[in-house]
């Protein structure tokens, strides 16, 4: 054999030698970069839950389509904590030391983020939280960001609006009802609430709670009318809001305005259910189909979210909380990129330090995790007709009346 020819086979097989060393180095770069959560897909909230787990997959997809993360293909690893906080804690113990996900993002809803926090600050994980009122109050953790634009001083800034609008009318209201479901989001609205009462000098003529999924809530709204308050106050989740709102309309509530925190009646599937019983009722929300809000890119989610959704039994419109599940992850996947590592002190210094461009609006966030602003909005429900869903994707039937860089109509007062 010539010594050329050896030279060449030996130049081949050192080659083939480096490849081979390098392949599990170059195949573990492309392993799919792992993004863990828990979400309620059973339970009172599995509507809501599901809904933000097909915004959450559409946002996948349209990076994957872009080359994923880092050069890395998103993969989801989840599992439903079935709307229940003690099945929490033992689902990110599992993503985290078993599935060793990459990234970690919350389940929906205040009661299932608290109990995970514990989890991902022993682990030093940024995490993106979705809808949770006033969490970090009590971790105070640099590396927590909030979706929901409640504000920097969450419980107060939640029921700002509605407050604001009452007391600038020319029949100031002097009483208040307030009432909590028995779980943390609606206890921490009406705690906010009840300080503004008191700031205000309102007489607070009712303030209780109920039990959280209670049936029967017709009792509670019969104590509420006879106490006669001028304004009624609720922090309440679906089941309880749907029954609250029944119940004042079978027993002719009269207050200047009723509504506040509760959550539900920005379902279509609700909507449609309590038609014309909603007219007049003041509530927050947080997108609603107006033309103050339409922000770039919302309407081509929703279109990607309304095709989706058909045909698997959740809110056909996704204009409460697929919105907001997209851009949690537009602004996770926006800092990853930026700093172009898994460092997650980096990624929550960018985090802090960035307004960000998302379907809901820019974004940005207070020291706390918060939104540095609040755009908690007060809407009011406007000539709701019976039995048409419709209706409700479509501009005319959620006024926004705050905050006032949003406002697209002005608050009919008194309530009837």
């Amino acid at each position: 054999m010539s010594r050329n020819r050896k030279f060449r086979l030996w130049t081949l097989g050192l080659v083939a030698l480096v490849a081979f060393a390098i392949a599990p180095a170059a195949q573990a770069q492309k392993k799919p970069l792992k993004i863990g959560f828990s979400m309620a897909l059973t339970g009172p909230l599995a509507g809501a839950g599901k809904a933000a787990l097909i915004a959450m997959q559409i946002w996948k997809d349209d990076m994957n389509k872009k080359g994923g993360l880092l050069g890395r293909q998103i993969e989801y690893v989840f599992y439903d904590d079935a709307t229940s906080a003690s099945k929490v804690p033992g689902i990110y113990s599992k993503l985290l030391n078993v599935d060793k996900v990459d990234l970690v993002v919350s389940s929906y809803g205040t009661n299932e983020i608290s109990p995970a926090m514990p989890i991902v600050m022993r682990k030093g994980l940024v995490f993106m939280a979705l809808f949770g009122l006033a969490v970090n109050e009590k971790f105070k953790y640099d590396r927590y960001f909030q979706i929901m634009p409640s504000g920097p001083a969450p419980k107060d800034d939640w029921s700002r609006g509605f407050f604001k609008l009452a007391m600038a009318q020319k029949d100031k209201p002097k009483t208040i009802a307030l009432l909590a479901e028995d779980a943390e989001f609606a206890r921490n609205a009406v705690a906010g609430a009840r300080r503004h009462a008191k700031r205000l000098g309102l007489k607070i003529v009712y303030d209780k709670t109920f039990p959280f999924g209670s049936p029967d809530v017709t009792s509670v709204m019969r104590a509420i009318k006879a106490a006669k308050p001028d304004l009624v106050y609720i922090g309440s989740y679906p089941g309880g809001s749907v029954g609250l709102v029944k119940a004042a309309n079978e027993l002719g509530l009269k207050a200047k305005m009723f509504g506040g925190g509760m959550v539900g009646l920005q379902f279509a599937g609700i909507q449609k259910n309590l038609g014309p019983m909603l007219n007049g009722i003041v509530n927050y929300d947080f997108w609603v189909p107006e033309p103050t809000l339409n922000f770039e890119g919302v309407k081509e989610f929703l279109a990607k979210y309304q095709a989706a959704a058909k045909g698997k039994g959740v809110d056909p419109f996704g204009h409460y909380l697929p919105p907001f599940a997209y851009a949690y992850l537009q602004i996770l996947g926006d800092a990853v990129t930026a700093v172009g590592s898994l460092d997650q002190k980096k990624i929550a210094e960018y985090i802090h330090a960035t307004t960000f461009k998302t379907v809901v609006g820019p974004v940005r966030f207070a020291a706390n995790g918060e939104w540095a602003e609040t755009r908690t909005l007060q809407v009011q429900f406007r000539d709701v007709l019976p039995n048409n869903l419709e209706q409700f994707n479509k501009p005319g039937k959620r006024i926004v009346l705050y905050p006032e860089a949003w406002k697209s109509g002005t608050i009919i007062y008194p309530y009837k």
